[in-house]
């Protein structure tokens, strides 16, 4: 026979023949089958992968497992290893001439795929790599790709197996997925800790490692004797990319007008040059992802990136990707885990050996490299269990092997189920022996207990530039002295776009310096600028700029987390509404009233909620406080506050107690965390609060007798009526508001207020002051102090029994103004003579 016949002999055995119709004229009613024709048989499997996928990504929801597993085990499941073992429901749904283009659309999805992956990742972090992370990374490669040579060199390799097939197998195995295991340190409240920060570091350097792997597997395996020209040519195209390509970009980015987004056709253009970067790539020998993820990779961080992820991520993870999944579960067969066709070598015990070392090589090997770093036993095992963590790319590597017969069905289907298993395995051990960030202890978490000539530390939180004025005004009254000087914290909360791993950068300071910066980059110079300006012209307050890039659902675990380690006494965060040229409030973000609810009820020190009224808009500064004390431990912590900033030599201090009459109602006791807390209840000692508050205000009246910038008012009215009435009458007199919460006791002249509060998370009297109409503009603080609590049995939550202190601020009043302050008039006022101190 000669050679073509035999060559397409060949042929037709591995290429299936069929019509190419792509659709018919005929329809149901001539009795012609719609699912012959591949368009309408394309539309109904793209459905049902979609359907299936989405339903299983909701079935494993509750185990917390990365989204990729949910949907590779979608397309197992059509695949033949469940559903098509029935010949119906295979020839029907996914017949062998539906295959062709399901495979080209899975082609098209992993180019997009890998755009958005390059598009995404961060190489300024990888250079910032710390030595810790470093080796780490390190022994996430090197033992994996050994285990991965060896066990397929020793039982899958027979003499006719393709020799260089252990390149797949050892890539796969060293692959971190970064995006899932920023989603999975999430998941477990752990994302701040050092551990999360070292393993995300290793993590990218993984990925970024095994994306160079797979650049040259592909030529190295496709043609050994070429390899050099593919190599060289993809080389060059990588330079070409960095020094040709991406200066083109900047430049383009630069013309573009300010403040004006990128139409249509940039974004077509963009689109265009991943598919030309593709070809290029796939001409140099490589494969066109490589091309792909280059352009991703160079694309400069900015508008433009931002733009591209918000644009392409859900349209191509939610409608390109399902095919991939599914052309990858159609070509995933576990019948031929343990088939002898291949080789005789496929016993049930050895695939248990290579997937159960599979899945303990990165763990041990981590664990072996430490013990060389001085790194502690228990972070080792926790950074060897995470670094198991698979991604959607280990999924690329195996059907890429698989696509270029580097694998057979046999050792692609084991190492699929091994990236599974490995996966899988992570979340809940790590449940089970969850690791926590060495918190440093710390006991001034109130600036009641905090003690003279001791620095304040405070967490100042801002989402945008406007609310920087309203923040420095606050910290400027607050007095920073060289007896007692102000820590400041300034965390610019940035909302993470996009995919899961952009939040490797979690906390950075400074400025990046970038010639051409993004609008966050840019936002962020801006407020980093004003702060340090304060710092400048304050001369005792020390300022340490940090930016925290995170999805709103966790910012205030990200709050919570830095006030802890820098060891805060306060936290400032802006309120979520602004006030409009009207004088009314209006709600710029909802998202934020949920992120400062959360914050008040985990936050491991006091909180302040800063409402601005239009006072920073008008550039005066804070002369005149007013605290409205009605008691608990959070007026006597707003009270503090309020008496630091009265050493201030151009403040003056105005303290109104409001108390019930006789004929009011006596107080009641309430919880310490409103009535909308659900499960976590606080008893409280109605009496004892009385005790505390009138101790606490003898001590402030002693201490302040001779300062004739402090006043002390007491006004006794009867219901909340008269209570609101008395704040309206205070409209013009003060420029800052400092109040409590409310927690503790709740007063008659305040609870039919709490009935009707707009926004509860500022307490009774806080939302007076907010919901109201004033004339003047003025700010408003509302504190709430932290209490320690201790968790009695399920579900319920005590107080902590603590002795209230006063601590002296060595008082040293400081003489009025000529004109000194205007006496307040109120109904039914009395008032308190020196002879009363």
């Amino acid at each position: 026979m000669d050679q073509p016949t035999e060559l397409l002999r060949e042929l037709n055995r591995s290429v299936p023949c069929h019509a190419a119709t792509i659709f018919s004229d005929n329809n149901i009613w001539h009795g012609t089958n719609p699912m012959v024709q591949i368009l309408p048989l394309f539309i109904f499997q793209l459905t049902l992968v979609i359907f299936t996928t989405r339903f299983f990504i909701l079935v494993f929801k509750p185990f917390q497992q990365p989204r990729f597993i949910a949907e590779i085990v979608g397309g197992i499941l059509l695949g033949p290893s469940a559903l098509g073992r029935y010949r119906k429901f295979s020839n029907k749904f996914f017949p062998p001439a539906g295959f062709r283009v399901l495979d080209s659309m899975a082609h098209f999805a992993l180019i997009y795929y890998a755009f958005l992956v390059g598009l995404e990742m961060d190489l300024s972090s990888v250079s910032r790599t710390g030595k810790k992370a470093l080796i780490v990374a390190v022994a996430g490669i090197i033992f994996p790709f050994g285990l991965g040579f060896c066990f397929y060199l020793l039982f899958y390799f027979d003499g006719k197996s393709p020799k260089l097939g252990f390149l797949f197998w050892s890539i796969a195995l060293s692959v971190t997925g970064c995006s899932e295991l920023a989603q999975l340190l999430e998941k477990l409240k752990i994302l701040q800790t050092e551990i999360a920060k070292t393993v995300l570091s290793s993590a990218q350097i993984d990925e970024l490692c095994s994306w160079v792997f797979l650049a040259a597997a592909i030529p190295i395996y496709s043609s050994f004797y070429t390899t050099h020209w593919a190599l060289l040519s993809t080389a060059a195209f990588v330079l070409f990319s960095i020094y040709y390509l991406r200066p083109a970009l900047m430049w383009i980015m630069r013309r573009m007008p300010q403040g004006q987004g990128y139409s249509e056709h940039y974004i077509s253009c963009i689109l265009v040059g991943v598919a030309l970067c593709g070809v290029l790539t796939d001409a140099c020998g490589t494969h066109p992802i490589i091309g792909a993820f280059v352009f991703g990779l160079v694309i400069p961080n900015g508008v433009l990136e931002a733009t591209l992820v918000e644009r392409l991520e859900e349209f191509v993870s939610g409608f390109l990707m399902p095919v991939f999944f599914v052309v990858c579960g159609l070509r995933t067969d576990v019948d031929q885990i343990t088939s002898t066709s291949t080789t005789d070598k496929a016993s049930s015990p050895i695939v248990a050996l290579i997937i159960a070392a599979a899945c303990l090589v990165k763990f041990v090997g981590t664990l072996f490299i430490s013990s060389f770093c001085h790194i502690p036993v228990k972070e080792a095992m926790s950074l060897g269990l995470l670094m198991n963590t698979k991604s959607l790319f280990a999924m690329v590597v195996l059907y890429t092997g698989l696509e270029q017969t580097a694998l057979n069905i046999q050792t692609y289907t084991i190492m699929v189920i091994a990236v599974l298993l490995m996966t899988m395995i992570v979340m809940p051990i790590m449940t089970l022996n969850q690791p926590r960030g060495k918190a440093i202890p710390y006991k001034r978490r109130t600036i009641q207990k905090s003690k003279p000539h001791e620095e304040l530390r405070i967490l100042a939180c801002v989402h945008v530039t406007r609310n920087v004025p309203v923040i420095i005004n606050l910290l400027e009254a607050s007095n920073a002295t060289r007896e007692s000087p102000i820590i400041v914290f300034a965390l610019h909360l940035l909302e993470l776009i996009g995919r899961a791993s952009a939040m490797l950068t979690v906390h950075n300071t400074r400025k990046s310096g970038s010639k051409n910066p993004s609008h966050a980059q840019a936002q962020s110079d801006q407020i980093i600028t004003a702060f340090e300006q304060y710092e400048r012209r304050c001369g005792a307050a020390s300022v340490h700029p940090l930016i925290a890039r995170c999805p709103y659902s966790t910012m205030d675990e990200d709050i919570c987390s830095v006030a802890e380690d820098k060891r805060a006494s306060l936290i400032i965060i802006p309120f979520h509404k602004q006030q409009t040229l009207d004088g009314k409030m209006e709600d710029i973000n909802p998202a934020i009233r949920d992120v400062n609810e959360n914050v008040l009820a985990s936050a491991p020190c006091s909180v302040g909620i800063l409402i601005d009224r239009g006072l920073a808009e008008s550039g005066d500064f804070t002369r005149r406080v007013a605290v409205l004390y009605f008691g608990g431990p959070d007026d006597r912590e707003a009270l503090s506050y309020a008496l630091r900033m009265a050493k201030h030599p151009d403040m003056s201090l105005t303290v109104v107690r409001f108390l019930p009459s006789e004929d009011a109602a006596n107080m009641e006791a309430m919880d310490f965390w409103g009535r909308t807390h659900g499960v976590v209840t606080v008893n409280i000692d109605t009496e004892r609060e009385r005790e505390l508050d009138d101790d606490f205000l003898n001590k402030f009246k002693i201490m302040t007798v001779n300062d004739l910038s402090i006043s002390y008012k007491e006004l006794v009215l009867d219901d909340e009526e008269q209570t609101v009435t008395a704040i309206k009458s205070m409209d013009q007199e003060f420029d800052l508001y400092v109040v409590g919460k409310g927690r503790g006791v709740v007063s008659p002249l305040t609870v039919g207020l709490e009935d009707w509060c707009d926004c509860p998370e500022l307490g009774a009297i806080g939302d007076v002051l907010v919901s109201s109409e004033f004339t003047s503009a003025f700010s408003v603080l509302v504190v709430q102090q932290y209490v320690r609590t201790a968790v009695k049995g399920e579900g319920s939550v005590t107080t902590i029994s603590t002795k209230e202190e006063f601590i002296p601020m060595d008082w040293q009043p400081h003489a009025a103004d000529d004109d000194g302050s205007e006496s307040f008039v109120y109904p039914r006022e009395k008032d308190i003579d020196d002879d009363d101190y």
